[in-house]
């Protein structure tokens, strides 16, 4: 069956929600519980190594997380846009809904950026908010112009060698042109940090010289999110949910392989978002969804209700997954303004606490880490149990 056509999502049973599935929500619900996880380390220096990004060129399971989030907003945008349309929703309307969730997303991105003391000279723009809203933004505009599959993973690629030609072959000023008068994706002189570096001074950016949320790495990033649409519309074809899931798990092999070969040229950098990462850090993902897939939707067997509570953890978080995210990135800030006393404030405090309990420094910092997101969660948990789910 063609992609193109695009018949109704298939669902074991779920009148009240068609269109949904249950599998996109657990995964989600993951990844945003390991995002929080690793973006709040008890020490950054001594965590274990998997919970820190790499530092260039390479990867560590933090590196494959935000791209995940990243695919399942391309997925989602093609489920929720379905539905919205089958329900008689005009195109016009629901581009209007997705600007505004797109100003709404972005502004989110500002304030956890800025606090929580809003000095405007040290105001980062870039940042996930800013990218998810970006990315989302494009990829919804693209479905409402046409549904089909392949105008996307034309875009795609067409995005992921753009990036790779303007990284490989473009001069960067005062440095030269990569490979010959300086290094393929030199930290410094790389053609997404020099231009971010014309656009705003070191103290916007994260890492002064660089940020890994650029504007010109965005380009690749959308292809990030293209690959979650498209197989968001083979989600939606009427094949069975075990040829579903056999299809996205060859698609995640294919796509593991492509990323390893093509780092051999083009190095996996998840600060660069690297064409290579892109199809590596997909290839991940679609692993994990035929795994959830598989677990949720298929063994499941069409029981809602049961499958709900058994992942109910994981739901919690992948419900309200922005509303969890913008409140664990603001919590740090709260931690930080509370004082035990003039020198010591509440996130020092508990720290300390941990370290004198567990003398390990690695596992004091997950430990801390592990706490961080269950406080998160309980803040999240009587949004779930009352059904208040945040879209935006």
């Amino acid at each position: 069956m063609s992609l193109d056509t695009v018949p109704p999502l298939v669902q074991y049973t779920n009148p009240a929600k068609p269109g949904r599935l249950l599998s996109l929500d657990v995964l989600r619900g993951l990844t945003i519980g390991f995002m929080i996880l690793v973006n709040n380390n008890g020490d950054e220096r001594n965590a274990y190594w998997a919970l820190k990004h790499a530092q260039w060129n390479g990867f560590t399971p933090t590196d494959l997380i935000f791209p995940t989030f990243l695919f399942l907003v391309g997925i989602s945008t093609v489920l929720s846009t379905a539905t919205r349309l089958a329900q008689g929703a005009s195109k016009l309307s629901i581009l209007l809904h997705t600007a505004r969730r797109t100003v709404i997303l972005f502004l989110l991105g500002l304030l956890v950026n800025s606090f929580p003391f809003f000095h405007l000279h040290t105001l980062r723009v870039y940042g996930v908010l800013p990218r998810i809203a970006i990315c989302y933004f494009v990829v919804s505009v693209l479905y409402l112009i046409s549904p089909s599959w392949k105008s996307k993973v034309v875009i795609a690629v067409a995005a992921l060698v753009g990036y790779w030609a303007l990284m490989r072959f473009v001069s960067v000023p005062g440095y030269g042109v990569p490979t010959h008068s300086v290094a393929l994706l030199d930290p410094d002189g790389n053609l997404v940090a020099w231009a971010d570096r014309q656009i705003f001074a070191a103290s916007h950016l994260y890492e002064q010289t660089r940020d890994p949320e650029g504007l010109i790495s965005t380009l690749p990033a959308l292809a990030t999110a293209l690959f979650g649409m498209v197989t968001g519309l083979w989600l939606r074809t009427n094949y069975t949910f075990v040829e579903k899931a056999r299809g996205v798990a060859i698609a995640g092999v294919s796509s593991v392989l492509l990323g390893a070969a093509w780092s051999l040229e083009f190095p996996i950098n998840k600060k660069l978002w690297t064409s290579s990462y892109v199809l590596f850090a997909a290839g991940w993902s679609l692993l994990l969804l035929a795994l959830a897939i598989w677990l949720v939707d298929i063994q499941g067997k069409g029981d809602i209700a049961r499958q709900r509570k058994r992942y109910m953890v994981l739901l919690v978080l992948g419900m309200n997954s922005i509303a969890a995210y913008v409140f664990s990135e603001l919590l740090p800030g709260i931690l930080y303004l509370i004082r035990i006393d003039p020198k010591t404030t509440l996130r020092q405090w508990i720290y300390h606490g941990i370290t004198s309990a567990i003398t390990d420094p690695a596992l004091a910092s997950l430990a801390y880490s592990l706490g961080f997101v269950a406080v998160c969660w309980l803040a999240m948990y009587p949004l779930y149990r009352n059904k208040i789910f945040l879209k935006i």
